[in-house]
């Protein structure tokens, strides 16, 4: 296995990490650990040759080396989806990554540090201010996240916490479409009495160090910009020279690729015909890539002679999403369920989720910590804002727009 980490990222449970909710380590599982018996290679893959059976890779020193297969699987996942926002590259921050999401909470809290102390008013309420751009799970539970860790800072450092101000928007005429119109009409209630003003029809335009331009033409001073909007298959993908679909490469219901026998692709980074809706592809959710790999991993066997192959079909389960102290909502099986009992359900599917114990546990006491004690505002450094660009943290190739 080539990967450039050497963990599997639980990549749904990082806005907890930006909100100072889980411990980043809790979050990656380490392969060494997960994959007995396979040898673990630190690398990035540049190029793939499918004449020849081969394939290069870079190590962390940035040396160059070579590998041959008999079967080549490529799940390099996903990456932000990025637009030609002038400013964007250079200002905003994702999260797809640790070094992302650490970055974002320790940003959000030294700049609320540096408002306390700010003499100029403009300056100051720029600081508090934090725009997240992308309403779908993902950016949702973030900016729940944040207010949250807003709402302990705000009584821990001692100034009003209607002083944070929290944008999130959205060109989508609803927020999460994912759960359903129900539930995301629920969420939006939620969001907006905790405060935070939540604009559909509405995305960026450009952005700045100390402000951003909205759609509408508006300004908003902030130094805090979070770019959530969706994601699209890794960068090797694209350099492959084979059909894509949504920035995801195509194949076959059995996860080959068309016309390269012995190749295989699955999760996020390829287009998986959804045979429960005829014509659509599968979504690139953690549900999928986790039940993908059970498929692949027979499918492999059976082109080497053991067993026999067969289509990935799986039924969403539904989403969950967490919104902050006390409540959430969820759509298990297409069962609605909002508040309490929907926080319930989505804690205790990460906590199923999560494919190792020892990670288990300690994702189970931080939540036991955070339901008991206020939130460690604290902003410890560990990802510089270099780290959380998303040319280093996601290796996504600098827009010409910056």
């Amino acid at each position: 296995m080539i990967s450039p980490v050497d963990y599997m990222l639980y990549t749904p449970l990082l806005p907890d990490v930006a909100g100072g909710v889980v411990d980043a380590r809790f979050v990656a599982v380490p392969l060494a650990n997960s994959l007995r018996g396979v040898h673990a290679v630190r690398g990035r893959v540049d190029a793939v040759d499918f004449t020849g059976d081969t394939l290069t890779y870079r190590d962390p020193e940035e040396r160059s080396h070579s590998m041959s297969w008999d079967r080549l699987v490529l799940t390099p996942g996903s990456v932000t989806k990025l637009f030609d926002v002038p400013g964007l590259a250079r200002h905003a921050r994702g999260l797809k990554t640790t070094a992302e999401a650490l970055y974002l909470r320790d940003h959000f809290v030294e700049q609320l540090e540096l408002a306390n102390i700010e003499d100029d008013p403009r300056v100051a309420a720029a600081r508090r201010t934090v725009v997240v751009v992308g309403a779908s799970y993902s950016g949702t539970e973030l900016v729940a996240q944040l207010r949250a860790l807003a709402d302990a800072a705000a009584r821990q450092m001692g100034f009003d916490p209607g002083a944070v101000r929290f944008l999130l928007l959205d060109l989508a005429e609803q927020v999460m479409p994912e759960v359903g119109k129900k539930l995301g009409d629920a969420a939006l209630k939620v969001l907006r009495r905790r405060g935070i003003d939540v604009r559909l029809g509405t995305t960026l335009k450009e952005a700045h160090a100390d402000h951003v331009v909205l759609s509408d033409d508006s300004r908003i001073d902030t130094h805090t910009i979070a770019w959530v909007t969706g994601v699209t298959g890794a960068p090797l993908i694209q350099d492959l020279g084979l059909p894509t679909e949504k920035g995801r490469l195509k194949v076959q219901p059995d996860l080959q690729v068309p016309g390269h026998p012995g190749v295989f692709a699955a999760g996020d980074a390829a287009a998986v015909p959804d045979l429960t809706q005829p014509g659509k592809i599968t979504p690139p959710t953690a549900q999928h890539a986790t039940r993908q790999g059970k498929v692949l991993a027979r499918n492999v066997a059976a082109s080497l002679g053991h067993g026999s192959a067969k289509e990935y079909k799986h039924r969403n389960l539904g989403l969950v999403v967490d919104l902050g102290p006390r409540y959430a909502v969820a759509n298990p099986l297409n069962i609605h369920l909002s508040g309490l009992p929907a926080k319930a359900v989505t804690r205790g599917y990460h906590l199923y989720a999560i494919p190792r114990g020892v990670n288990r546990w300690a994702v189970s006491l931080a939540y036991l910590t955070d339901a008991l004690f206020a939130r460690s505002v604290v902003s410890i450094g560990l990802s510089s804002e270099d780290d959380a660009q998303f040319t280093a943290s996601e290796g996504i190739p600098m827009p010409k727009t910056g």
